[in-house]
């Protein structure tokens, strides 16, 4: 069979348009670029919303199931295992995206038969008890697939769970398609030029407990440069609180903005603040958007890919987590010195280009997709012919 004959099957609790986060933002790139070679997608999430009807998005096919109870951030769904079983006969390779829990239920409950893939995003931190009950579960979904991939080589070589299943584990970065971004007009540039300057500091993500955002609070202390940070969350309320608390004057909450205002706003940067200092932030889809707009970037070496993406004193600056006085001083570091600022952000665009691109990324999927067609196929003894 041939690459343009294939079809996959994305299965994650959330995808594009209802969320908007890093790991929805991998498989839309994915299936975006996967579909201009010729292969099929089909991406199936859950929904709180009663229209669960399936819509074409950046020529793939988005189905979702009803969401009918949430519990420590898993979703649960009836109606979906009836969903994926119908898409996953259909499918020639069934694309997973850990962790998810609930997801390892569907695919024992479904007895799938078809090359299986997880794109390994992040070792399940918070919820450590409840991971003492799920690691059996895990351990034995984790076996039962035919390949695992890993987004950096720092998560693969720091993770416990990863290194048990070395034997099948390759790593592909996630990439960004800059085309793929909104155009910038000349007005929403000079908009937001007034409002901060072309010198601020900029984090985008949503706000959560394991962004650092806490720490970038204490580290504004002392210091008048502005702090512009995009993105909305569940911890919003008590960041605005402590900055309040500690007068800071510097610090600029925008909250959720266009695709258009993002741009700008990276555009305009002086550089990129990503402060998160817990193993939850695995890759850092944000960071990485900084390197594509050549931005020098400041970040936690929490031994993920966050510093695969910024490498200290090359395309930034990686200090310690947990440190409001590291981080003050990096700032301090890159304000006062614009010209070594420049050249990291002329590498780190560089670096992008070189390991980060959506077509890198997509066309090594592909690649392992007709692979795992061909290896899945030859092992049943009828030379890799498809049957559905």
């Amino acid at each position: 069979m041939t690459q343009n004959s294939l079809r996959v099957l994305h299965f994650y609790k959330t995808s594009f348009p209802d969320t908007m986060g890093g790991i929805e933002q991998v498989i839309n790139q994915i299936a975006r670029g996967a579909n201009k070679l010729g292969v099929q997608t089909d991406v199936l999430s859950l929904t709180p919303s009663r229209v669960t009807s399936t819509i074409e998005l950046n020529g793939y096919l988005v189905h979702r199931a009803r969401l009918h109870l949430q519990v420590a951030s898993t979703g649960f769904s009836a109606s979906v295992f009836s969903r994926f079983s119908e898409l996953a006969k259909k499918a020639d390779v069934i694309h997973y995206h850990f962790p998810w829990p609930f997801m390892d239920v569907v695919h024992f409950a479904s007895r799938v038969r078809k090359p299986t893939v997880v794109t390994y995003h992040s070792d399940i931190i918070r919820q450590k008890y409840l991971l003492k009950f799920y690691r059996p579960l895990q351990n034995k979904f984790l076996s039962s697939v035919d390949h695992i991939v890993a987004t950096s080589p720092n998560y693969l070589s720091s993770s416990d769970v990863l290194k048990k299943f070395s034997d099948k584990v390759s790593v592909i970065p996630i990439g960004l398609d800059k085309t793929s971004y909104t155009q910038l007009s000349l007005d929403c540039l000079n908009f937001w030029k007034k409002q901060f300057g072309s010198k601020f500091f900029l984090f985008v993500g949503l706000l959560r407990y394991y962004k650092g955002l806490h720490i970038l609070m204490e580290a504004a202390q002392g210091i008048d440069y502005p702090i512009v940070i995009v993105g909305a969350g569940p911890i919003e309320r008590e960041l605005k609180a402590q900055a309040a608390q500690l007068g800071l004057r510097n610090i600029h909450f925008l909250g959720h903005v266009s695709d258009e205002d993002k741009v700008a706003l990276l555009t305009l940067c002086y550089g990129i603040v990503f402060p998160s200092h817990l193993r939850s932030e695995a890759f850092g889809i944000s960071l990485l958007e900084g390197a594509m707009y050549g931005k020098p970037m400041i970040s936690s070496e929490i031994g993920t890919g966050t510093t695969f993406i910024n490498v200290g004193d090359e395309t930034g600056l990686a200090i310690s987590p947990s440190d409001p006085v590291a981080l003050r001083q990096a700032m301090r570091y890159l304000w006062e010195h614009p010209e070594q600022a420049a050249a990291m952000g002329k590498r780190a665009e560089q670096r992008y280009l070189k390991y980060f691109t959506a077509d890198t990324m997509v066309k090594s999927y592909v690649d392992l997709y007709g692979e795992l067609v061909k290896n899945h196929y030859s092992r049943q003894g009828n030379n890799g012919a498809l049957e559905r």
